[in-house]
């Protein structure tokens, strides 16, 4: 795929490009020449990418991609080669806090995997909601090939996504596999024939989400991140009160008397 080209009313950085589609922001990693490796800078400025998105109220969901033939090939061993342990153990942390700001977001998230996600890349992957892959999208965790391990949450997320038995065989082996069996383990969600027909389908994704209530689509994303590691009486307390919340809003007013009219729902994420 290629990169994307801004339209009006982009955030434009040399390292990520930030656009909207309506309620929809693209977020596209843009160092196609160094197949979107993750160095600090590349971090650093989706962090701040992803505290302006935090703060906008109409936003409703978030794609993010990578320009070239990349999604991201991991993150950049040209800098790590030089860290002492403390500069390595810093670089994670980055890498953490920048990815803990995503799966933050109070919107559905998409990765749209159109080529190589490797290392960094597919934890980048692992923090949003939806992993949505191309068929030629190469997905792993090949730490292990350089003497070292996953260092932006691999560990942790993959087992929530796969299982342990799943996430052992890809840290452990350092293979990459195809994003057709990464769709048959559950890694992605689904898979799609060329680069081109997952962004265009991701972002319509994007926009079906966006017509949903924002309140509730917020509340239910919470609540499923919160209760993943939660004793099922605490995880089941945990739904009960935002069920309960969600009837102080707005939108569940207007959702529930559109139902009854049988119109379309105008809602205003509030």
């Amino acid at each position: 795929m290629s990169g994307v080209e801004p339209v009006e009313g982009s955030l434009v950085s040399d390292l990520v490009l930030s656009e909207r589609r309506g309620a929809v922001a693209l977020l596209t990693l843009n160092r196609p020449d160094a197949l979107n490796a993750l160095s600090r800078g590349l971090l650093e400025t989706l962090g701040e990418a992803l505290v302006a998105l935090s703060g906008d109220e109409t936003l409703r969901a978030v794609v993010v991609t990578g320009a070239g033939r990349a999604f991201a090939a991991g993150a950049d061993i040209a800098e790590m080669q030089k860290m002492s342990p403390l500069e390595g153990e810093a670089f994670s942390r980055l890498g953490h806090d920048t990815f803990a700001a995503l799966e933050a977001l109070p919107v559905p998230t998409v990765a749209a995997v159109n080529g190589f996600a490797l290392g960094g890349g597919c934890e980048l992957a692992l923090a949003c909601d939806f992993i949505w892959v191309a068929k030629k999208a190469r997905l792993g965790q090949p730490e292990v090939n350089l003497g070292v391990l996953p260092g932006f949450g691999g560990t942790s997320r993959m087992v929530r996504r796969i299982g342990p038995a799943w996430a052992k065989e890809l840290i452990l082996s350092g293979e990459a596999i195809t994003g057709e069996v990464a769709e048959r383990i559950g890694l992605a969600n689904r898979v799609f024939e060329t680069p081109e027909e997952l962004l265009a389908a991701a972002l319509e994704l994007g926009e079906t989400i966006a017509k949903k209530g924002p309140v509730a689509v917020a509340l239910a994303k919470r609540v499923i991140q919160e209760a993943q590691d939660a004793d099922v009486r605490v995880a089941h307390a945990l739904e009960q009160q935002a069920f309960g919340l969600s009837f102080a809003s707005e939108d569940r007013v207007e959702g529930m008397a559109a139902f009854l009219e049988k119109r379309d729902p105008e809602f205003r994420g509030r």
